[in-house]
């Protein structure tokens, strides 16, 4: 089950936690990864050391011209993994421009631009598979994560409204909704004792997840045994958003 063998993916943002681990459990079962970071060309070959079968590529999801560029590296592919995304934690009235347009450039023009580059070969192939991630965010009302939710909610609504026009080329497209997560994002607030238990408190589950809780999602949505699931959302958060 889930043999991606002879497959081609892209995962953005897959230098460390979430996208790391989707990439390489999709490398796992056998498909070729492009290990893509924004920081250094370091970084994403040090990744990409970690993950069988991965190429380093680097890319500034803030620069819509770098999508060609890319491209231009990765040709085709079969599965495209929108993992890479900016967070500011401000309240809702105290973001700048920059910041403002940071959060919606990376999380939501660069999604729309990366869709659109990669699902014209998808067509042609009559095969494909796209995973956006979203958050939790996008139904929580975190204080400080306000625009970062508004973010991640327009990225749903584009799946929502891509993936009937693209099913009938093979292609689906699904969102993954992670809660509290251990990353290197989360790293610092978590080492706070009062507000890791503040949050999980709000936790059914009652703990944080892990990055290796996330990517099973993917895989699945991924793979030939997802074949029948577009335009839907996994959320994978220990019951956070309920």
């Amino acid at each position: 089950m889930f043999d991606l063998t002879g497959k081609t993916a892209l995962v953005t943002g897959s230098t460390q936690g979430i996208g790391f681990e989707i990439a390489s459990i999709l490398a796992k079962q056998g498909a070729k990864v492009f290990v893509a970071g924004a920081k250094s060309m370091e970084k994403c070959i040090n990744a990409s050391k970690k993950i069988p079968n991965s190429i380093p590529v680097r890319v500034d999801l803030l620069q819509i011209d770098d999508i060609d560029r890319l491209y231009e590296v990765t040709g085709d592919i079969d599965i495209l993994v929108l993992n890479a995304s900016i967070q500011y934690k401000k309240t809702w009235n105290a973001f700048s421009v920059k910041e403002f347009d940071d959060q919606m450039n990376c999380n939501v023009k660069s999604s729309y631009f990366l869709i659109k580059k990669y699902a014209t070969g998808m067509i042609n192939k009559g095969w494909g598979r796209i995973v956006t991630i979203g958050s939790v965010n996008q139904y929580n009302q975190h204080p400080q994560l306000s625009l970062y939710g508004v973010s991640k909610a327009a990225q749903m609504k584009m799946v929502e409204n891509f993936a009937p026009i693209l099913a009938p080329f093979g292609i689906t497209i699904n969102n993954v909704a992670p809660g509290a997560i251990n990353t290197p994002r989360n790293k610092e607030c978590l080492k706070d004792a009062a507000i890791k238990k503040k949050v999980e408190d709000c936790i059914p589950c009652g703990y944080i997840g892990d990055p290796k809780d996330v990517a099973p999602a993917v895989l699945l949505l991924c793979s030939n045994e997802g074949r029948y699931i577009t335009g839907a959302e996994i959320k994978v958060d220990g019951g956070m958003s309920l």
